[in-house]
């Protein structure tokens, strides 16, 4: 169907989340945006291509943590997403060190403290543009999170332009 890595892996995550548009729709954006900020802070091509893919699989741990505990809290998501990001990834037959490095991320994207990479800190930047949206957080916690989590610039203007009527630095 798809020749492409990134769309493979994107229509099995549709698949996984299979009539779930919310989560569809969470991911999609989520790869875009990180898609974006990595093509603008110039990333080699490899490096985009493993951002893009933990992007996809950031949120896999979802549906096994809500199977198995009743909830997904952001650590359960941390606890039980990087086994099923492997077998997906496996499957497509991606290198062993990416797979390590995807699943590193799925295992700590709700963790914003010691962010080694800038894979790791456009996961979580691109998460952030769209869970503040859609957990409608107000300006003050927008703020926040402005200050606290964008680190890249293209990062920092993408959540400027989404959520603040004037310039800020």
């Amino acid at each position: 169907m798809f020749d492409n890595t990134i769309d493979q892996l994107e229509l099995r995550m549709i698949a996984f989340n299979r009539n779930d548009p919310q989560w569809i729709q969470h991911l999609m954006k989520v790869h875009r945006f990180a898609q974006m900020i990595g093509h603008g802070e110039k990333l080699d091509e490899h490096t985009q291509f493993v951002t893009e893919c933990a992007a996809l699989v950031h949120d896999i741990g979802i549906r096994p943590a809500e199977k198995k505990y009743g909830r997904c809290n952001g650590k359960l998501q941390e606890q039980e997403g990087p086994a099923y990001a492997r077998q997906m990834l496996t499957e497509l037959g991606l290198p062993a060190p990416d797979i390590d490095r995807i699943c590193y991320l799925v295992g700590h994207h709700h963790t914003y403290t010691n962010v080694e990479g800038i894979d790791y800190r456009i996961l979580l930047e691109a998460d952030f543009l769209v869970n503040l949206y859609e957990d409608e957080q107000d300006p003050e916690a927008i703020r926040t999170a402005y200050s606290q989590i964008f680190r890249t610039e293209t990062g920092k203007a993408l959540c400027r332009l989404s959520y603040f009527a004037e310039e800020t630095e």
